[in-house]
């Protein structure tokens, strides 16, 4: 009863169907007519029934409390751990750990040769005679004071020099003289 005809696709050659559908007598047509009429029935029916269920499944979340956004978040979490435990994943995320550890040996030795150096720098003998001129220089700007000392003790020795000098300065006054 049925055929097998395969039924043209979208682009397909409409002409060669014709040809074919006129080669069915007027029997074939009738009763391609009522199979037709009983599938168009058929899916009527199922989707009535599948608008049935999907209205049914709403009201079973609806109960449940269950969202759309809750469902989404659902979703996402159950991709994420789908994507988690992919070999692909497990490869990238151990690569990427190995990277950050060799990343943070690499920084740490940096400053380590950083240090040395500077170290190095420090202890090296043109490093302490350029010390020992800058210290004989304070000594000579500054006289055999110990570094510090406070503000007054600083003002009063500018005061005394200036006390000192030949030509007065012109914010002194005539009491410092």
């Amino acid at each position: 009863l049925l055929r097998t005809d395969p039924v043209p696709e979208e682009g397909e050659d409409v002409a060669a169907t014709i040809g074919a559908a006129e080669t069915l007598t007027e029997e074939e047509r009738e009763e391609l007519r009522r199979e037709l009429a009983k599938v168009e029935e058929e899916i009527q029916t199922l989707s009535q029934v599948l608008a049935a269920k999907e209205k049914h499944l709403a009201e079973i979340r609806r109960k449940l409390g269950i969202n759309s956004l809750q469902e989404l978040k659902q979703n996402i979490a159950k991709g994420w751990q789908d994507v988690t435990a992919t070999s692909a994943y497990k490869k990238t995320s151990e690569t990427l750990s190995q990277a950050g550890q060799k990343a943070s040996a690499a920084f740490s030795s940096v400053g380590s040769v950083i240090t040395k150096k500077l170290e190095d720098v420090k202890n090296s003998p043109t490093f302490k005679s350029f010390e020992e001129k800058v210290e004989n220089l304070k000594s000579k700007v500054g006289g055999n004071k110990p570094a510090g000392g406070n503000f007054r003790e600083v003002l009063n020795s500018t005061a005394s020099a200036s006390a000192t000098s030949t030509e007065p300065l012109p914010e002194q006054t005539q009491e410092s003289l």
